[in-house]
């Protein structure tokens, strides 16, 4: 068994190695590029070495520098990950050149199923079942286009190398063929170096049904069930649950079966995923073979009850398999969710930035959280923006389901956009609850999973206790009400004798500008705000507001960043910009807050000049944040002095916008 081995791999992937090689006594070291200087891998290895910029094609991808660390560091072994060299033959020969142990497949099985062309060739010798298609060396596009003819549409169109939905492109019509082909061939080149194209019939409602396969060095090869990955977005898994609902034992045992031929016939070595599209007619074929560790491995574990890292651990050393095909037992259901730094309302592009609040489920015999990332952690541009894979676990699928929503409500993200609440849209969709999956499932229902989500009514008037609690001495409602609630000690703005002190909040959300008044009525405050009259009180516990909002109560947590509030009500997420709080007075005597900026934002109207004489409230100044314009009206009737900014100009809250005199008043801002 390994002493020490070297993780070539960053985020959740090396943080799952490092933390079952620990729990086997094996020490890790971790490589990391300067972009991952302060990552969480590093921090967790024994010892960890920077090895380039951070372009992964300066850093992770540098055979040479990694094979030189590795051997610098003492290591026996080096386990790739997913992604990055984990399915690079040349990686693995380094290794064996090196006298490391490549803790994956050996070389020639991962050229063999490198390119899917002649992975196909493979598994026809093999009599694995394949989908009707070309994947030849001709690439004449007239050629490609004859065959596409006479098989029928609607074909998928996929490149010979690489994967990940890249280059992949669904052709319904003959018509359609030439653009897509020429834009396939443009990406595949761009993203593999290779623009061979091959052709396979497209199956209308095909499932994604992959068989998790073991095998060692002894010549043993099993299987450890399925998993259904068909929930994708641009051909890229996000739910992932084992076992695959719907299928029978028989259909299990047969594509098992399969699978172990497939991965006999290219004298396959540790862990490996056989993927099969799987139709309605209950008919299977293969897709393709991944020659290392799956992101979704976590479910099979979770129904196995086995450590696959400690599998590859074990084979990779030269043990044999822990177990026989007849051992294997699976119980209960699990579901993986990919939590991505995401924006699914807009097609689902990446979104960078800081994790400025993070709080994840609580984890035990039920939710597992895989991650690479903590609080205040940069999701970077160089990187896939996967923030962590939740997973759960139950007695049987609906309970899962059940499981999963109860783990996503207490995901709470805050920062950047990411894909918390679309996931939670598809768990609890009625055509996911009762197994109605395929590979164009979030197209198929699009409407009803992008809906707009409801929308949480009562957020405002959380988010305004909220900053009435942390602005008061105590930030607990309670407090007030254990001395005089009427004393001048007790106000966090201006006190006026005899007068009772109403608050003036202003928030943005979403292009929504609401106007809250505060009045302190005792142990409550009087909120009013368009139309509505709510008595609220509570109390603030961490980042917990205990609220009773006209004797309905709430428990909701709440995060603060700068002046962005975030409401998270259950399944609702709210998000509001403070942009004005003010004593009620002073909001008369100023009239929208004055003549200085009450966000951050960009000017795109100036409507005076130098000089100009205005009346009470006359527009001066544009400014456009969130979606929203914002007027600067005149506080009175005067003359504006100077004008400091042009349209198309940035500024930030509370900048002064424009020099005034009040007509007989010295010259104010």
């Amino acid at each position: 068994m390994f002493n020490k081995i070297l993780i070539a791999n960053r985020g959740e992937i090396a943080c799952r190695i490092i933390r079952t090689a620990h729990d086997m006594g094996i020490q890790c070291v971790a490589i990391y590029s300067e972009a991952d200087r302060n990552a969480m891998h590093v921090a967790m290895a024994d010892k960890a070495y920077c090895i380039g910029p951070a372009p992964s094609t300066e850093s992770y991808l540098k055979i040479d520098t990694i094979i030189e660390t590795a051997l610098k560091s003492g290591v026996q072994g080096i386990h790739p990950g997913y992604g990055f060299l984990a399915e690079n033959a040349d990686f693995s020969r380094a290794c064996d050149e090196a006298g490391i142990t490549f803790i994956g497949p050996p070389a020639s099985a991962i050229e063999a199923m490198g390119s899917k062309a002649a992975a196909k060739d493979i598994m026809l010798d093999a009599d694995v079942p394949m989908v009707q298609g070309y994947h030849g060396e001709n690439q004449d596009p007239d050629f490609l286009k004859n065959f596409a003819d006479k098989i029928g549409y609607p074909i998928l169109l996929k490149p010979s190398a690489g994967g990940g939905g890249k280059g992949m492109r669904i052709v319904r019509s003959g018509k359609e063929f030439d653009s897509s082909l020429d834009s396939a061939k443009r990406e595949a080149k761009a993203s593999f170096g290779d623009e061979a194209m091959l052709i396979e019939k497209y199956l209308t409602r095909p499932r994604h049904v992959e068989i998790q396969v073991f095998a060692d060095t002894h010549g043993n090869a099993i299987y450890l069930a399925e998993r259904d990955c068909s929930v994708q977005r641009r051909h890229q898994k996000i739910i992932e649950e084992a076992p695959a609902p719907g299928l029978s034992d028989e259909t299990r045992k047969s594509m098992g079966a399969t699978a172990v031929k497939a991965a006999k016939a290219i004298g396959y070595v540790g862990a490996g995923t056989v993927e099969f599209l799987y139709d309605e007619d209950g008919s299977f074929y293969f897709m393709e073979m991944n020659t290392r560790l799956q992101v979704e491995h976590p479910v099979t574990e979770f129904i196995t009850g086995l450590d696959l890292v400690e599998w590859q651990l074990l084979v990779a050393s030269g043990m044999p398999l822990p177990l026989k095909q007849e051992e294997v037992t699976v119980n209960g259901a699990a579901i993986e969710v990919r939590i991505y730094a995401e924006d699914p309302d807009n097609e689902f592009l990446p979104s960078t930035g800081k994790l400025v609040y993070l709080r994840t489920p609580e984890e035990n015999k039920h939710v597992r959280v895989d991650t690479g990332v903590r609080e205040n952690d940069e999701v970077s541009v160089y990187y896939d923006p996967m923030i962590a894979k939740l997973i759960v676990w139950d007695e049987n699928r609906d309970l899962a389901i059940q499981r999963m929503d109860s783990a996503l409500q207490n995901y709470r993200i805050s920062g950047l956009k990411t894909n918390v609440s679309f996931l939670s849209s598809v768990i609890n969709s009625e055509p996911f609850g009762r197994g109605d999956v395929e590979t164009g499932f979030i197209e198929r229902h699009y409407d009803s999973l992008f809906k707009d989500i409801p929308t949480d009514e009562d957020a405002p008037a959380l988010t305004a206790l909220y900053i009435l609690l942390k602005k008061s001495k105590t930030g607990a409602m309670e407090a007030l009400a254990t001395c005089d609630p009427y004393s001048p000690w007790n106000f966090f703005s201006a006190w006026r004798l005899n007068d009772n002190p109403v608050y003036i909040i202003k928030l943005l959300n979403d292009g929504r500008e609401i106007t809250i008044s505060a009045d302190l009525k005792g142990k409550y405050y009087q909120l009013k705000f368009e139309g509505k009259d709510i008595r609220a009180s509570g109390h603030l516990s961490g980042d917990t507001l205990i609220a009773s909002l006209d004797n309905r109560k709430f428990d909701v947590a709440i995060a603060e960043h700068l002046n962005q509030i975030t409401v998270f009500n259950k399944r609702l997420r709210s998000e509001f910009h403070s942009v004005e709080e003010q004593y009620a007075d002073l909001a008369h005597d100023q009239d929208d807050g004055g003549l200085t900026a009450p966000m951050n934002g960009t000017i795109v109207a100036v409507l005076t000049e130098a000089g100009a004489k205005v009346k009470k409230g006359d527009g001066l100044i544009v400014l456009e944040a969130m979606k929203m314009e914002h007027k600067i009206m005149a506080p009175d009737d005067g003359t504006v002095t100077d004008v400091f900014f042009k349209v198309g100009d940035l500024v930030k809250e509370g900048t002064e916008l424009i020099a005034f005199k009040a007509d007989g008043d010295q010259e104010s801002a």
